[in-house]
């Protein structure tokens, strides 16, 4: 698959609340994941370290509110999202948050995403 491609099925995917699916067809095994400096998460490397940590995190949501997800920005092996959630966790409350994302495509895979938010 090309950049737009995976860019596409991505956001077609999380659009549809298929969080899972889209890590399980669309990321590279040897994936590397980052959010920002000081994060609980601020690295992850492996599809399934992947796939654990955006479990814990639909496990931490009590209620979605809304939530959006841009159309790709796609550049010829990188893409970006913006992100936007209003939702409930259990621990912390009602938090809004908006977020860029970037990802890296290699050979039709996912190997890198990162996430920019500012936290608290």
């Amino acid at each position: 698959m090309t950049t737009q491609e995976v860019a596409d099925q991505l956001v077609q995917l999380c659009r549809e609340g298929k969080n899972d699916q889209a890590i399980e067809e669309l990321y590279a095994d040897n994936v590397v994941s980052r959010e920002p400096k000081g994060s609980d998460m601020e690295l992850t490397e492996g599809k399934t370290a992947v796939k654990n940590k955006t479990l814990q995190w639909e496990e931490s949501v009590q209620e979605i509110h809304s939530a959006t997800l841009s159309d790709p920005i796609v550049a010829e092996h990188h893409f970006s999202l913006v992100m936007d959630i209003d939702a409930t966790y259990k621990e912390h409350g009602r938090m809004k948050m908006s977020e860029i994302c970037v990802y890296e495509v290699k050979d039709g895979k996912i190997v890198a995403d990162e996430f920019f938010y500012r936290m608290g």
